[in-house]
């Protein structure tokens, strides 16, 4: 089954199989690549984490383009249901999702809150505490118009907006300094336990929960050269945070809900560059995902995957100052050598969230 562009609140129609039958269900998916390769970024690599040579990490490719068979991708609208269609269908028609780590346009939180909306669910998004206002603005003010279109011309709706630092459980966590922050001003009931709880009272329940965060304060620096505080944050942002969000938000997930994160590949390879802890935090949320597709699915009837699609140029990945090294490493690695985008990441998420997928948890989609 190639899940690697699944559909999400849309049809999809596949023309031929692109991926032979004998490939393991659990291991697949693709890189998010952006751009061409620019080899001259090897030596930078090797640089920056101290390698001898970079010669392992090179493989040659194909420099023209390799054509793919398509997935063809048809929004469910009102107009279309009464028509007889071909192709695998995803309605998410009742469900509410909660995204949290959605603050602009551009990432994976942003394509896979869009994609659960083109499948009709309702969406909220929880929203780093600093960045809050200018998200808020920005949508108010339509900047981010255009990138809410979806496929049957309508906007996709944010019901509501939630400010939330994943860091932190419950107030009593929060230190002082945090506390006095001016970016921080303005804003209350932000810490995981609170927002799960305004949550439930402003609208009862959610069927489907996504982890699109993460954050490695020096994942510039090699591991060697990693203080014991970067690596614990590195930890605590990336991984435990969806450990806290799945205790918290799981009592009022309706039964045959789904939880979703985003993982990378360096939890199981060297990807120079990729510092401060974040591959052993990657390596932690997959290991976590079966822990806790057993205990969520056991007892609350909860499923909980993990995708991992490669480097992505968004906003946050530009801060790290490395993002397109990653991504011409990755086309250069990567079994398929395809520019995707980050709404084929959301197709996946939707497709995860569905029934149609009951029978998928706890598995990594890597590659």
């Amino acid at each position: 089954m190639a899940t690697a562009a699944a559909a999400s609140g849309l049809q999809m129609a596949i023309a031929k199989p692109c991926i032979p039958s004998s490939q393991r269900v659990v291991r697949t998916g693709a890189a998010v690549l952006n751009g061409k390769s620019k080899m001259g970024h090897w030596s930078k690599l090797a640089s920056a984490c101290h390698l001898a040579s970079i010669q392992p990490f090179q493989r040659s490719f194909m420099s023209s383009s390799i054509k793919f068979d398509k997935f063809i991708m048809k929004a469910l609208s009102e107009a279309s249901e009464n028509k007889p269609v071909s192709g695998l269908s995803i309605d998410l028609k009742g469900k509410r999702a909660f995204i949290a780590g959605v603050a602009d346009d551009n990432g994976y939180g942003w394509a896979i809150a869009k994609s659960l909306a083109a499948a009709g669910a309702e969406i909220l998004v929880g929203t780093w505490v600093p960045a809050l206002n200018i998200f808020e603005s920005s949508l108010r003010r339509g900047k981010f118009d255009d990138s809410r279109i979806l496929p049957d011309g309508s906007l996709m709706e944010i019901t509501k907006v939630y400010p939330l630092d994943a860091v932190f459980d419950n107030p009593e966590d929060v230190p002082e300094d945090i506390k006095a922050n001016k970016r921080y001003a303005g804003s209350s009931n932000w810490t995981v336990q609170e927002v799960a709880e305004s949550v439930k009272k402003d609208f009862g329940n959610i069927d489907i929960l996504v982890h699109s965060l993460a954050n490695g304060p020096e994942v510039i620096k090699p591991l060697l050269e990693t203080s014991r505080r970067g690596y614990l944050a590195a930890l605590s942002a990336s991984s435990y945070s969806y450990v806290s969000l799945l205790k918290h938000f799981v009592p009022i997930m309706n039964p045959g809900g789904s939880s979703i994160s985003l993982t990378y590949i360096a939890s199981e390879r060297i990807i120079p560059g990729y510092g401060g802890g974040m591959s052993s935090a990657k390596a932690a949320l997959e290991s976590d995902t079966r822990v806790l597709a057993f205990e969520a699915g056991r007892k609350h009837k909860i499923r909980v995957n993990t995708i991992s699609a490669g480097p992505l140029r968004s906003r946050a990945a530009k801060a790290i100052g490395f993002i397109d090294m990653m991504i011409d490493y990755s086309l250069a690695n990567a079994p398929l050598q395809k520019e995707l985008s980050a709404e084929e990441v959301g197709n996946t998420a939707a497709f995860l969230a569905s029934p149609l997928a009951s029978a998928i948890t706890g598995a990594c989609y890597i590659r």
